[in-house]
């Protein structure tokens, strides 16, 4: 699941509208976010593996640290904690928590049986990667939701607001789109820089324009 993570994220400014997108956004990608350092440090461990599932080209071999269902729980706590301390916004806490445990809900739907439950548990997913079309059509109707959502409760205050967050819109689409038609990562590094490095943009960019938006007046 990529776009699909985005369309939480998105979504829950419904419900938080106090809370910045980039944080709500940072909540749905956090266990991605953990996720490559914990490959780096050598705690977890992905292979490149070609036809593992039709969609991605991917093996999870070990990573009960940032995507079993105990942890992600745990990690969704702590950083519901942190917010809360720091701003005293409890839907914004709760939308945090939320994102944070949807990422295993949604990754369960689209992997394997590679999610673990807890650390040497038993791993499950529904694999709907096995599928393109069904993962192309799942992922697109999530984003169009929680854009539209989104869309119904902010309005751009200035041009940033505006052409800034679609264009954040478009190149999700359009990342996804390639994404789905290049080869493989040529190794393990690669995939994680480009990981690292992508969260961080894409947490920043709607930090930004998110800034440049405001709550719609109820009509």
């Amino acid at each position: 699941m990529f776009i699909g993570h985005f369309a939480v994220g998105f979504a829950a400014k419904r419900v938080a509208p106090r809370t910045n997108l980039a944080v709500l956004i940072a909540a749905a990608l956090f266990l991605d976010i953990l996720w490559p350092i914990f490959v780096l440090l050598g705690w977890e461990k992905v292979r490149i593996d070609p036809g593992n599932t039709r969609f991605v080209p991917l093996a999870f071999i070990h990573y009960p640290w940032s995507h079993s269902l105990a942890m992600s729980m745990l990690w969704a706590s702590g950083f519901a904690l942190v917010y809360y301390a720091s701003t005293r916004y409890r839907p914004g806490a709760l939308m945090v928590w939320g994102g944070v445990v949807s990422h295993w809900i949604l990754d369960w739907i689209s992997h394997g049986p590679d999610m673990p439950l807890y650390p040497g548990g038993p791993r499950v997913g529904l694999a709907l990667w096995n599928s393109i079309p069904g993962t192309i059509a799942v992922e697109t109707l999530l984003l169009a939701g929680g854009v539209g959502l989104y869309v119904a409760v902010t309005r751009g205050r200035d041009r940033v607001g505006h052409y800034a967050f679609w264009a954040y819109v478009f190149f999700l689409v359009s990342a996804y789109i390639v994404d789905g038609f290049s080869a493989p990562p040529s190794s393990v590094d690669q995939l994680v820089v480009v990981g690292v490095i992508a969260s961080a943009v894409l947490i920043l960019w709607a930090w930004w324009f998110d800034r440049h938006r405001e709550p719609r007046p109820v009509r």
